[in-house]
């Protein structure tokens, strides 16, 4: 069977299909300038050509032509086709509309607009019912504070939810997020991302790897976990500020941890917790909680009650422990240091890697100037070891006990120790230590061996 109708200017044709049993806002309505039918096995088939309509309840189509299957009640779309459901436009250039399940796909680019929503992508379909929509190929969704990519995308239109998959990418004002997938809720902004996650922020220049991100943009708040490292890369130049190859510096401070979070209200602060690793330039840190305050350039580190475990801090090739230790940071390097209750310190001779010295007390300050140790007091019940030495030669030893030990230090060496209230000094010649320096030791000595390196930080980042 084949009916034709010729196009003339002012003739419309109109189609009313009507599927039985089905309620009015079932039906499809088609309008076109001209009619082709057929009938190909066994099924009717039509075909309109030029300023096509297409309407069903509240979805409206126009194209340049379509083939509506009559039985199975889908219409092929062809040409300018463009497709609207109150604030959803998708437009692209070939799909198939289903009436049964009124949802359409397209195997062609496509467009969506959604208010303040557009969405591009190499293909896609949308379900009008469900509100529910899946892209994929080249997915790129802009709104009006953040572009997404990624290679799928599953959207809940009424939920304003989105789950995307594969090469996912995230930008908005202060915040790059890099995933395997991610779920993105547009009313909030908030995120949550896995595996192979990157977090980089423009404010304070740093990069967070993980398994898992949580961020929360209107609460300035962001979770990682899953072994979470953070990365800040701090430029500092000269008095002149003209930053260039010569003038350039770089520190790099690495924290690596079980959970971290990261608030970036007015603190301006890092939580991290569990088996946490901290390096930064001669610094290094083993402790179970760490604050990190990056606007007012702070570290604090605290002992773990419930096991009794104190943090260790390593600067160069000196070991400190005690219950807390705060650190001031001035232009990127260490300035002050604070260490309170049940102090130990273990220095390592550099050329004499088997003599320790030792000093232990009630708490610890350390002065620095530009990264470098000039003067450790340390107050309260002070017990010292030190290994003396006459021109690089050793020298014996000597003991004592005071009430405050203070230690002068150039190019963060040792250079004089001066004791003060009811000090107690005893020698012991290099005669009597040599070979026997593992006699000598203070009580709650344990030198660490766990200090953290920068290549087992990395090692599981991309």
């Amino acid at each position: 069977m084949r009916i034709s109708i010729k196009n003339i200017s002012l003739f419309l044709f109109v189609i009313t299909i009507s599927v039985k049993g089905q309620t009015n806002d079932s039906t499809i309505q088609v309008i076109g300038d001209s009619l082709v039918g057929k009938k190909v096995d066994g099924k009717i088939i039509r075909e309109i050509y030029n300023n096509v309509v297409i309407t069903q309840g509240k979805v409206v189509i126009t194209c340049n032509k379509a083939i509506q299957y009559i039985s199975d009640n889908n219409v092929e779309l062809i040409g300018n086709v463009i497709i609207k459901q109150d604030s959803i436009t998708i437009i692209t250039e070939r799909g198939f509309y289903y009436g049964d399940e009124k949802r359409t796909s397209t195997n062609e680019p496509l467009k969506l607009f959604d208010g303040e929503m557009t969405l591009t992508a190499g293909m896609g379909k949308y379900s009008f019912d469900q509100h529910d929509a899946f892209f994929k190929n080249s997915v790129k969704l802009k709104d009006s504070t953040s572009i997404l990519t990624s290679d799928s995308l599953f959207y809940h239109k009424d939920i304003k939810r989105m789950v995307a998959m594969g090469n996912v990418i995230i930008v908005d004002s202060t915040n790059t997020i890099f995933c395997d997938s991610l779920n993105y809720f547009r009313d909030n902004k908030n995120t949550v991302a896995d595996k192979n996650v990157m977090l980089t922020n423009k404010t304070d220049n740093t990069v967070i790897y993980g398994g898992h991100l949580e961020n929360f943009p209107n609460r300035n708040y962001s979770l990682v976990t899953n072994n979470p490292v953070l990365i800040q890369i701090d430029t500092t130049s000269d008095k002149t500020n003209k930053i260039n190859s010569d003038n350039l510096k770089i520190d790099t401070l690495i924290i690596k941890a079980e959970t971290l979070e990261a608030f970036r209200d007015s603190t301006d602060m890092y939580i991290v917790k569990d088996s946490v690793k901290i390096l930064r330039g001669d610094f290094a840190s083993v402790n179970d909680k760490t604050l990190y305050f990056r606007k007012d350039k702070k570290l604090i580190t605290t002992i773990n009650k419930n096991e009794n475990k104190q943090p260790i801090l390593w600067y160069e090739n000196t070991q400190i422990t005690g219950d807390s230790v705060n650190i001031i940071l001035k232009n990127n390097k260490i300035d002050k240091m604070f260490v309170d209750k049940s102090v130990f310190v273990i220095s390592q001779n550099k050329n004499y890697k088997n003599r320790l010295d030792q000093t232990s007390g009630d708490s610890l300050y350390s002065y620095f100037n530009l990264g470098k140790l000039e003067q450790t007091e340390i107050f309260g019940n002070v017990l010292s070891i030190y290994y003396q030495y006459d021109n690089d030669k050793k020298n014996g030893l000597s003991k004592s006990s005071s009430k405050l030990s203070r230690m002068i230090f150039g190019n963060n060496e040792l250079k004089e120790i001066r004791l003060y209230g009811s000090p107690n000094t005893e020698f012991h010649p290099e005669r009597l230590v040599e070979g026997k320096e593992d006699d000598f030791i203070l009580p709650k000595f344990v030198p660490f061996k766990n200090k953290p390196v920068k290549n087992d930080l990395l090692k599981n980042i991309n």
